[in-house]
């Protein structure tokens, strides 16, 4: 089988190596696609190709139909809202993500976000601390509890809450569960947000739940800037002068917050949640071997489509 690694932002040295050496023992030929400039690069790239690899490159539904032999899609990463579902289940092509590969990574940001918001952006303007403040967690999966135990080694009291998880596993988890979504951004100093794009959480995070929070309270965002309702944020800002907002994905509106609201908003210049050497290796050896493994065993554990 042929296998493309297709990579706008490309993989570390070692996890090209390592990627090509899984697939090519398991008896593999690999092609790289690296800093390519346009996606009419990898709609051509894909013509030839069983098994695909990407970062956060976009598998549209265009790229899916140049590609008649591609039967696996692996997204080296959590999330996969950048690859068109439907049109892959349409031609029965399987696509996967790597969890928990980039999720050390994540969570380490979201605390360093927490404290450079605290510390007033490293400015020296008096900060504050975080130990003894509440941390809300919004979402309870690898990244949530992971931030969640470095919270609370920092002294931080941590809350949850997950649809997915009973208040025991929450508890289980180390985290006070939260009786409702309005109850954890009502109580907590800080909230991370770990929720995935999905239909029902697109601009789900807006103004009634925002302006809920305490006083000198921050949102931290290492999510998707869908979640968030732009305008919702901009109006609870304008109101609550105490909030700041936090995110290593720029909003539509960041150049307006930015000037509105100065060292009360962040945004990295790009996403940085997964650029960590770590998590490129972790993730990319991982979709290496889940390709090899579905070729060999036909094993879908961590299919994300049906």
């Amino acid at each position: 089988m042929k296998v493309l690694v297709a990579t706008q932002k490309p993989f570390a040295a070692a996890a090209v190596n390592g990627i090509r050496e899984i697939l090519e023992a398991a008896g593999h030929d690999v092609v790289l696609l690296e800093k390519y400039a346009a996606q009419e690069e990898l709609t051509a790239a894909v013509a030839n190709v069983e098994g695909l690899i990407v970062r956060s490159d976009k598998v549209t539904a265009e790229v899916i139909a140049a590609a008649p032999k591609l039967k696996i899609v692996v997204r080296a990463g959590a999330g996969f809202d950048n690859v068109d579902l439907a049109a892959a289940s349409a031609r029965g092509i399987v696509v996967m993500n790597t969890p928990g590969q980039n999720s050390n990574a994540v969570a380490e940001l979201a605390v360093a976000m927490m404290i450079y918001m605290a510390r007033t952006q490293f400015t020296p303007a008096t900060g504050s601390e975080i130990s003894g403040k509440t941390l809300g967690i919004q979402a309870f999966g690898n990244v949530g509890r992971l931030v969640g135990a470095k919270a609370k080694a920092l002294g931080m009291k941590v809350k949850a809450i997950d649809p997915f998880l009973k208040e025991e596993q929450i508890e289980a988890g180390g985290a006070e569960p939260a009786s409702t979504l309005k109850d954890l951004y009502a109580t907590s100093d800080f909230v991370s947000i770990h929720i995935p794009a999905t239909p029902q959480t697109i601009g789900s995070i807006g103004y009634t739940l925002i302006s809920s929070m305490p006083k000198g309270a921050t949102l931290v965002n290492t999510a998707r800037k869908e979640v968030i309702d732009e305008a919702g944020l901009e109006k609870a800002l304008e109101e609550r002068p105490d909030l700041k907002y936090i995110t290593d994905v720029a909003p539509d509106n960041y150049a307006v917050l930015k000037e509105k609201f100065g060292l009360r908003v962040f945004a990295t210049p790009k996403k940085m949640g997964a650029q960590t050497a770590e998590a490129n290796l972790n993730a990319g050896l991982a979709a290496a071997r889940q390709i090899a493994d579905y070729f060999a065993t036909g094993n879908t554990r961590f299919q994300v489509n049906r």
